[in-house]
């Protein structure tokens, strides 16, 4: 019997990149269906046709050495939780999609993800990790406070239509 009802690894491989595509869609559809506000915002930043040439260059959007892009699964292998990194300049990465299918919530496999993708990280040298997530999520924020990430402003440029609806986070890696 495992450890955890989950594994958490590298996404290397084709079909691995497969599960993680179709977990980014079904966070994409979850966006959409979260709040009116969720829509707008996924609708402004990741048209369909812009979601599908993000989805087919993740490879090359988080790819090592500078990000990482792990994904979850169940005991039973079932693919169930993705997240990724990648930098935004030479001290800063960015975690992007961090997504568990609603059937495998509440095993401790987004924080763990989490924790995963900071340490991944920090091993890559960065200083610190930037986020941004949904004020509609309402696991996000407390899941990434318990993790040491702090609020902060935003950190790129944002519409300011969009600002009121979004929560931005840092965490210090030294």
């Amino acid at each position: 019997m495992p450890d955890t009802p989950y594994s958490i690894a590298e996404a290397d491989s084709s079909a691995d990149l497969d599960a993680v595509r179709a977990l980014c869609w079904d966070y994409r559809a979850a966006l959409m269906a979260n709040s009116e506000s969720d829509r707008v915002i996924t609708e402004t930043f990741y048209p369909v046709q812009k979601y599908e040439a993000l989805m087919r260059d993740l490879p090359v959007l988080h790819a090592r050495p500078k990000g990482v892009i792990l994904l979850g699964r169940t005991a039973e292998g079932l693919p169930v939780a993705c997240g990724m990194t990648h930098a935004l300049d030479d001290r800063s990465a960015e975690i992007k999609r961090v997504f568990v299918a609603p059937a495998a919530r509440g095993l401790g496999i987004a924080k763990a993800l989490c924790r995963a993708l900071v340490a991944q990280a920090r091993a890559d040298g960065y200083d610190r990790v930037l986020l941004d997530t949904s004020r509609h999520l309402p696991a996000a924020a407390p899941l990434y406070r318990s993790l040491g990430f702090v609020g902060r402003g935003p950190y790129q440029e944002i519409p300011a239509s969009a600002l009121p609806h979004l929560l931005f986070f840092e965490h210090a890696l030294n």
